[in-house]
């Protein structure tokens, strides 16, 4: 079979995956619950405050291609209400894709976490640029060099609670995963409060990885919710 390029080589492409990841990957063009979003005029609302009860675990990290990613031991939990999710791991991505009120941040964390219904959700905490962060500066140097799966690093810890801001108010929306098949039913907590990145430890990302974010996706009628 001729390689063909351009619009005809995605063509091709599709017509050679089973029908079902088709219409699975449709869904990040036709969604109408999609992340990131740019979130603007937010309606403040009384909700359920977060209880963070992270634990550092052995530091399990990966490049894998397009970003870090750090595998969390069982045991650190998020408590929302009555709702409790589990941190399965966190992961980062250049510019924030998330933005407020318009400003595009210089990073994000993106920390998954899951309940024991399978729920998922995606905490964000958003970076400007400013002083250095400790916790970057902790993780950058055990980044491995190729993905090639996951390093076990001996003498590390990974510690979620140290990216998280001291302010623990948020916005909440209803969202999606950020890359194919973009499945939609995913919620979204963004921390109101960002931490800081500093331009060296971008630039140092940047000799790792490319830009890595979806751009902000159309509300379609969502409503997001503000803390207070």
């Amino acid at each position: 079979m001729l390689l063909r390029t351009g619009s005809a080589a995605v063509l091709w492409a599709l017509l050679l995956v089973p029908q079902v990841l088709r219409a699975e990957s449709l869904l990040c063009q036709t969604g109408r619950k999609q992340s990131p979003v740019d979130i603007v005029a937010p309606a403040k609302k009384k909700l359920a405050t977060l209880e963070f009860q992270y634990r550092q675990s052995p530091l399990k990290i990966a490049n894998d291609g397009h970003t870090a990613r750090v595998r969390i031991a069982k045991g650190s939990l998020l408590l929302i209400g009555k709702q409790t999710y589990t941190l399965q791991q966190f992961h980062f991505h250049t510019p924030g894709g998330d933005r407020i009120e318009g400003e595009e941040f210089a990073m994000a964390a993106h920390l998954l976490h899951k309940s024991q219904s399978g729920q998922l959700l995606a905490l964000v905490v958003l970076f400007r640029q400013g002083a250095e962060n400790a916790a970057l500066a902790a993780l950058w140097p055990r980044i491995p060099g190729r993905a090639d799966g996951d390093h076990t690093v001996a003498d590390a810890l990974a510690d979620p609670a140290a990216l998280l801001p001291a302010g623990h108010a948020y916005y909440r929306y209803e969202g999606s995963l950020t890359s194919a098949p973009c499945t939609e039913g995913v919620t979204w907590l963004v921390m109101k409060q960002p931490l800081t990145v500093s331009a060296d430890q971008l630039a140092y990302w940047r000799t790792r990885f490319t830009d890595n974010i979806r751009p902000p996706q159309k509300l379609q009628g969502r409503v997001v919710q503000e803390s207070w």
